[in-house]
């Protein structure tokens, strides 16, 4: 079992680390206090690389540390493939980065590797944790343990059904040792994370029982994610199951933010109650190359790499560039609004989204260590209220047009953005379109890791029917063929394991 000495900003699970020199299950796990601290490796791995900050010893082996963070990987597989994210990368030896941009990539690049390799690496350490919990569940703090470990491995196995089809797969029934896992289909994946969502969902913490631990709603939320994407991953609408799933999170007692930008700030974890569940961060205690540094400091300033930006055609979806929500840095900052080159970091309009301020607009008290405060939402109301009005355009039962409506227009029309003035604005009925919430989904979450999903299920993002800038490689962006819906198994890992075998048309 791998050793664990990660120590996690959720103030629960903050612990001291265990003896790093401690390799058996029996000896690292002697208290409840132990296992919350083994359950706070397993939020950890989605976020930190290694067992030391902000790099070395690192979990995952064979590739860059920095890419081997989930959420950052994630993060350049959902983002830089589309429309809502360009990145002039020094750091890019191998050109993954450019591939991502160009959807040109390779069985052979890193990033998908890299995130590949994570998932493993969550359901090894899962597996472990679940095994050492079994037997322990009439303590109600063991069966909420228990069941927060198998969601993160729902979690991070829903990831790989949706960017790979399918994986290599091993449960808590895999003991440890040495065996090529068996590869488990799309359909079959989906099945076996639907069933361990349901069977868990009463074991999970009451709804904001903590801060960025997963609660019922977090379980109820990836459910929903689920079923509104299965005509993509199984060919079956599940559209009323997905309001079913919704109802359960809106009716959680979570609230918006009423300032958007807020969402994105270094006291994010305590300036709103719209968070549902997010990748925390700490800049003095858990430093990592992980995401929201990433987008922070991708961008300039403070040391910042620079050459983070987006796309014309993202910007194009805002009708005013004075509402809340296009946080960008335009000519008056040196960018320009078209891309002629990808190389050129100037061109580009760069997003200023996150920041390591506070909501008071105060630079968090670890600025100076070049580490963010602020946390990766991974999940949020406003996120909850989009697909609600989604599955109920797409003839969804168990919601209302009413409904709908109503919750579009509560994002629109967020309290403290409606008294700054820059408040996009309600809608009309008429307005209500699929079309509208595409974009209107791009506009609220952007940067937040759900475009290529998005364009996926709404039949943009392979072939010619929407183009942006350099899809598929040319500057006015040309169609792509339909293999690039999913990635491709890494060739490392065809390599070593006979039972896999590569995605069609790679």
């Amino acid at each position: 079992m791998t050793a664990m000495m990660m120590v996690s900003c959720l103030s629960d699970l903050d612990v001291k680390p265990i003896d790093p020199f401690v390799t058996s299950a029996d000896k690292v796990y002697t208290t409840k206090e132990s296992y919350k601290q083994g359950l706070a490796k397993l939020y950890a791995t989605f976020g930190l690389t290694g067992q030391r900050g902000p790099a070395g010893n690192q979990d995952v082996g064979g590739v860059d540390e920095g890419f081997s963070s989930f959420v950052r990987s994630l993060w350049y597989m959902q983002e830089l493939t589309t429309d809502e994210a360009v990145w002039t990368y020094g750091n890019d030896a191998d050109g993954t980065i450019f591939n991502l941009h160009f959807n040109t990539w390779l069985p052979s690049d890193g990033i998908p590797e890299a995130l590949y390799a994570r998932i493993a690496n969550v359901a090894a350490l899962s597996n472990e944790f679940i095994r050492v919990t079994t037997g322990k569940t009439d303590d109600p703090d063991f069966k909420n343990f228990q069941a927060e470990a198998r969601f993160l491995r729902a979690l991070a196995y829903f990831y790989g059904m949706d960017l790979y089809g399918r994986l290599p797969f091993v449960t808590e029934k895999d003991l440890p040792g040495a065996f090529f896992p068996p590869m488990i289909q799309r359909a079959a994946l989906f099945e076996y994370i639907e069933k361990e969502l349901i069977a868990i969902k009463l074991d999970m913490g009451a709804p904001r029982f903590e801060y960025a631990r997963a609660d019922r709603a977090a379980c109820a939320m990836l459910l929903a994610k689920l079923y509104l994407n299965a005509e993509v991953y199984i060919g079956q609408p599940k559209y009323t199951e997905a309001l079913t799933e919704l109802n359960e999170v809106i009716a959680a007692g979570y609230t918006l933010s009423p300032r958007y930008a807020n969402l994105f700030r270094a006291d994010n974890d305590t300036n709103n109650s719209e968070i549902i569940f997010a990748q925390a961060f700490d800049g003095a205690r858990s430093q990592a190359f992980s995401m929201t540094q990433v987008m922070i400091n991708g961008n300039a300033g403070n040391g910042g790499w620079a050459g983070l930006r987006t796309t014309s055609a993202f910007v194009g979806k805002f009708p005013t560039l004075t509402e809340a929500r296009a946080i960008f840095a335009k000519e008056d900052k040196g960018q320009s609004l078209n891309i002629d080159a990808v190389s050129v970091s100037t061109q580009g309009y760069g997003v200023f989204k996150f920041r390591n301020i506070t909501a008071a607009g105060v630079e968090s008290p670890n600025n100076s260590t070049g580490f963010p405060d602020t946390d990766y939402p991974m999940f949020r109301l406003a996120d909850a209220y989009l697909m609600y009005a989604e599955a109920v355009l797409r003839g969804g039962s168990g919601g209302t047009r009413a409904n709908a409506l109503a919750y579009v227009n509560a994002i629109r029309t967020r309290s403290g953005d409606v008294t700054a003035g820059n408040a996009p604005g309600a809608i009309t009925d008429q307005q209500l379109t699929l079309d509208f919430i595409l974009d209107e989904r791009a506009r609220e979450l952007y940067w937040e890791g759900h475009r290529r999903i998005d364009l996926i299920r709404f039949g943009k993002f392979t072939g010619g029917s929407y183009l942006w800038p350099w899809k598929g490689g040319i500057k006015d962006g040309t169609a792509i063929e339909e293999k690039r819906k999913i990635f491709p198994v890494p060739a490392s890992d065809l390599g070593t394991n006979p039972n896999l075998k590569q995605n069609d048309g790679y």
